[in-house]
C-alpha cells in the first residue's frame, strides 16, 4: 500500500515546543511516539512517501541518531525534499540507501488516480480539473511545509476562494475551480502515514467542518435557482 506523511521534524525541540506545540515533554518522547505510530500503521511492503522535513540536523550531533531512526521505521521510504532536509541529507555518514529514491518533486500512480508530490503547496497544476468516471478527482497534489499555521490557513482560504469561482472547460462545461490539494501534515493523522483514500476522507471532513463554520461557496451560475 502507498502511504503519505509530511513534516515529522524528528529531533526538533523548536518545532515541538514553539511552532506546533506538540504534546510531548521531550524530543525523545516525541521521537518514540512518532516511530511507534508509524510502525503500528505500516506493513513491511508498504511504500511510504515522506513529503519533506523528516529530520532537523541542528538538533543532533552526528548521523548515528538519524540512521537509527531510519532503520527502525518499517516499509520502503521515499523522500520528497523539504527546505529543512538539505541540513542533514548531505552530511557524512547519513544512510541515503535507506530511501528508495530522493527527489524534489515526483508524480506517481495510486490505483486509478495520479498523485503529484511536492513539499510546497500547489493550488493549480496540470489536470486538476480531470475526473474519473465516478466523478472523483483523477489527480491530487499532496504537500506539506505549512503545518497547521497561518500559512496553512492561507492555503485553505485559497481553496475556499476557488469554490466561489468558476471556469469553463474546453468541453464547454462550467465547474468550480477546485484545487484538489491535501496538506499531509503529520499531526493531522496523529503521526501515522495514511493512504490516499484516508487523506482524502480526512481532508473532506476538515474542509466541510471549516466551511460549515464560515462562508458558504457561491451558487453554481450554470444551475437554475432553486
Amino acid at each position: 500500500m502507498k502511504r503519505y506523511i509530511s513534516d515529522q521534524h524528528f529531533f526538533s525541540q523548536k518545532v515541538m515546543e514553539k511552532m506546533d506545540k506538540r504534546p510531548f515533554s521531550s524530543v525523545e518522547e516525541m521521537n518514540e511516539y512518532m516511530i511507534a505510530q508509524w510502525n503500528d500503521t505500516v506493513r513491511g511492503g508498504d511504500q511510504i512517501y515522506v513529503l519533506g522535513d523528516m529530520f532537523d540536523w541542528n538538533f543532533v550531533g552526528s548521523a548515528d541518531p538519524i540512521n537509527k531512526v531510519l532503520h527502525r521505521l518499517r516499509g520502503k521510504i521515499h523522500l520528497i525534499c523539504g527546505n529543512h532536509d538539505a541540513s542533514w541529507l548531505n552530511r557524512p555518514g547519513i544512510d541515503r540507501d535507506r530511501f528508495t529514491w530522493i527527489d524534489c518533486m515526483r508524480e506517481i500512480e495510486d490505483g486509478p488516480r495520479k498523485v503529484i508530490m511536492n513539499h510546497f503547496p500547489m493550488p493549480v497544476f496540470g489536470g486538476n480539473h480531470l475526473y474519473l468516471k465516478n466523478g472523483e478527482p483523477m489527480i491530487w497534489a499532496l504537500y506539506g511545509h505549512v503545518h497547521d499555521t497561518a500559512e496553512a490557513q492561507f492555503i485553505y482560504d485559497i481553496e475556499d476562494m476557488g469554490e466561489q469561482r468558476f471556469l469553463t472547460t474546453t468541453q464547454g462545461k462550467t465547474e468550480r475551480m477546485r484545487c484538489n490539494i491535501i496538506n499531509c501534515f503529520c499531526m493531522y493523522s496523529d503521526y501515522r502515514p495514511l493512504s490516499l483514500d484516508e487523506w482524502i476522507e480526512m481532508h473532506n471532513q476538515r474542509t466541510a467542518a471549516r466551511r460549515a463554520a464560515g462562508k458558504q461557496p457561491m451558487a453554481d451560475p450554470s444551475q437554475p435557482d432553486q
